[in-house]
């Protein structure tokens, strides 16, 4: 069994926040973000997004912390946005339409500039959220979990660069059936077409766990390093770039006490101590 610590309490420097609609773990070096409004199916409102920013910020900020796995509370992933908080407000506010509310904090910039992100798809991951996961750096499913991009049916579009992340993961062709027909997928058929990298019958936490474990026993500056030039360079067809990037990427690594850490314990035969 492993060892768990949960609050519902995040701290920083401008002091306690009280979180009510997700909740912290820590595995050890793996912080476990649980989207916790299991009566509602985890629907996503902007309180449990602002609370999220909240936590993988101050994970990122904690050096005990090495990588993040993010899943939901009860049956349920995240059933997208709640229908009351999000889309009815922004029907009477001709001002701020859905898609201001996504634009709100740049979620993909966020989880591309964090340490690792893993996916724990435990449910239904229905439009937003199932987006919200496209940019993560590992979506393990379960094999029954349903997954959709449902946008068309609610009159609106695929957000959080789904578009981007949906061609680049299942290829042009089953993107524009997902997005445009909204239809659903299991878990083991999203396996069978790139949308999700890993399905498991039953413990899909404890499987995103050892995942992220894998990614969190490395350094911690190469591990953002490396998440950059993915970013920068999975789409990106001028290969001299790609390998100036690469370089100068490597000559920041180089210098880092990590790398001394790395060099002096290959010569020592013993294990490196990143944290």
């Amino acid at each position: 069994m492993l060892e768990a610590t949960v609050s519902n309490v995040g701290r920083r420097p401008g002091g306690p926040v009280d979180y009510q609609q997700i909740k912290v773990e820590d595995r050890k070096e793996v912080r476990l973000l649980i989207l916790s409004r299991p009566e509602k199916l985890n629907a996503w409102t902007e309180r449990m997004h602002v609370e999220l920013v909240h936590a993988i910020e101050e994970g990122n900020l904690e050096k005990s912390v090495g990588a993040f796995v993010m899943t939901g509370e009860g049956r349920a992933f995240c059933a997208g946005a709640d229908i009351g908080d999000v889309f009815a407000k922004t029907l009477d506010d001709e001002s701020q339409g859905y898609g201001a509310l996504t634009e709100s904090v740049n979620w993909v910039g966020l989880v591309r500039e964090s340490k690792p992100m893993v996916a724990a798809v435990n449910g239904p991951a229905i439009g937003l959220g199932l987006t919200m996961l496209l940019s993560m750096d590992f979506i393990v499913a379960q094999s029954d979990a349903k997954l959709s991009a449902r946008f068309v049916k609610m009159g609106v579009v695929p957000e959080l660069a789904s578009s981007h992340y949906l061609v680049q993961r299942c290829g042009w062709g089953t993107a524009s059936d997902l997005a445009l027909s909204g239809r659903t997928v299991s878990g083991a058929e999203a396996k069978e077409i790139g949308l999700v990298d890993e399905v498991v019958v039953d413990d899909v936490v404890g499987a995103a766990v050892e995942r992220a474990r894998s990614y969190a026993e490395n350094a911690p500056s190469s591990l953002l390093l490396t998440k950059q030039l993915l970013t920068k360079n999975g789409s990106e067809t001028d290969l001299d770039l790609v390998q100036r990037r690469e370089g100068k990427s490597n000559e920041q690594a180089g210098l880092t006490p990590e790398h001394r850490e790395a060099v002096d314990a290959f010569l020592e035969k013993r294990a490196p101590k990143f944290r």
